[in-house]
């Protein structure tokens, strides 16, 4: 079937067999390689993206879902050389490390951070019990978290 979205603000037209999932159709027929396999079961996050500006793993979402929806993923956050507020705040505050859960981890942050004006560091981790980092302590990503939610009220507030 062939089916019409919008990925990183570009209009995509794929064929999708119905059992295709979104991840696959990201990474093997539109070569979005940033979004990660992780489980292949919805339990580590490594897979989220944004479907209409909603966090979504993307493991478990079929591609004809999102037919006609708007879709982001880690490639399409950056504007050229500048890194997404959240991107920025993770490169800063060294919450990553092999980098694998990275790009789930930011998606997954850029929705909570447009959920929560004030977050605590409980807040941040209730969130981010969906997503898991074999590296870290998690003490970094939370810090990434809240600087990143942070910068992105800025930016709302500036108009940026």
């Amino acid at each position: 079937m062939q089916i019409a979205l919008q990925i990183n603000g570009r209009p995509v037209k794929a064929e999708a067999e119905p059992e295709l999932l979104l991840v696959d159709l990201l990474r093997e027929r539109l070569g979005l390689t940033g979004t990660h396999v992780g489980c292949d079961t919805s339990q580590c996050g490594a897979c989220v993206v944004h479907v209409d500006g909603v966090s979504v793993k993307s493991c478990t979402m079929l591609a004809v879902s999102a037919d006609g929806a708007e879709v982001t993923t880690i490639e399409g956050l950056a504007k050229g050389a500048e890194l997404h507020p959240m991107q920025a705040a993770f490169h800063e505050n060294h919450g990553l490390q092999c980098g694998f859960c990275t790009p789930g981890m930011v998606m997954s942050a850029i929705d909570f951070a447009n959920r929560n004006d004030a977050p605590s560091e409980k807040d941040v981790r209730h969130w981010l019990e969906g997503n898991i980092c074999r590296c870290t302590g998690y003490q970094n990503i939370v810090a990434s978290v809240l600087d990143g939610t942070e910068r992105m009220n800025a930016a709302k507030g500036s108009g940026a």
